[in-house]
């Protein structure tokens, strides 16, 4: 084992948590049953971690990307999105914010982008807006709610879904605002909603923070407005009038008398 080689095995060996091995003499690293420990034990280790990222991303059920149609939206950037599945944006925690009325793919995009963070190795979490203000502001206690934001605060991407549907008091402007503030420069945060910023004081009416909470999160970020109508009613539509071709049609009743009945 020259010494490239050795030092390979000490770092594969370290990365594994096996730091006695690790220090271990060039003779002992050479043995074949060590190789033989990193070719069972590395992607043992590797299907765990993707298997524990994925428990904890909690992204649900999700349609393919290819399944997408990009000829739908009236407005939408492809080569952006397309872009964006290179992870690029995590490098310098650049905020995402998806923006488009109900029904035109954003969740879809959403869960897409944070699923292929997680296999590319990255920690994510997906959680609706509402889910994650109401869980963070039942909290009774400073301590607990310190806890129960790092769950928010600690993956590398954060999906935050469903932002504007619903309004929300001050208290829960402020836990978004901690949130925000906690990522900001350090982690990347994406957003879905259907409102622009310049009406985001209908969902925190009368909250302080909403100005800065809005510049936080849009000085390093991109902004990725869809205009479509709602792909999901189109969808229904469309099985619905699939349904009725497929129903059989009903036949004619013969109503006139037979031969049997006439008098």
């Amino acid at each position: 084992m020259n010494a490239p080689e050795l030092a390979q095995c000490r770092a594969r060996l370290r990365a594994l948590g096996l730091y006695a091995l690790a220090a271990g003499d060039a003779n002992t690293l050479a043995e074949p049953w060590v190789a033989r420990l990193l070719d069972i034990e590395e992607p043992e280790r590797r299907r765990r971690s993707l298997e524990r990222r994925m428990s904890n991303a909690r992204i649900g059920a999700f349609k393919p990307l290819v399944d997408f149609d990009w000829l739908w939206p009236r407005q939408i950037d492809r080569p952006l999105i397309e872009e964006l599945f290179t992870l690029a944006f995590l490098e310098d925690a650049t905020n995402l914010v998806f923006l488009g009325p109900n029904g035109v793919g954003k969740s879809m995009l959403a869960k897409n982008l944070t699923h292929h963070a997680v296999l590319q190795g990255h920690g994510a979490r997906f959680v609706s807006a509402s889910d994650m203000l109401h869980d963070l502001a039942a909290q009774d206690s400073s301590a607990s709610l310190a806890r129960r934001l790092r769950r928010y605060t600690q993956p590398r991407l954060l999906c935050i879904d469903e932002l504007g549907y619903l309004a929300y008091d001050n208290r829960y402007a402020d836990l978004l605002f901690e949130v925000i503030t906690r990522r900001y420069l350090q982690r990347s945060t994406l957003i879905t909603t259907n409102k622009p910023f310049a009406e985001w004081h209908e969902v925190f009416p009368n909250a302080a923070c909403v100005v800065t909470l809005v510049d936080r999160l849009v000085h390093r970020s991109e902004l990725i407005t869809i205009d479509a109508d709602s792909y999901r009613l189109k969808e229904a539509t469309e099985r619905a009038e699939q349904r009725k071709h497929s129903r059989p049609k009903p036949t004619a009743k013969n109503t006139h008398p037979t031969l049997e009945n006439t008098p």
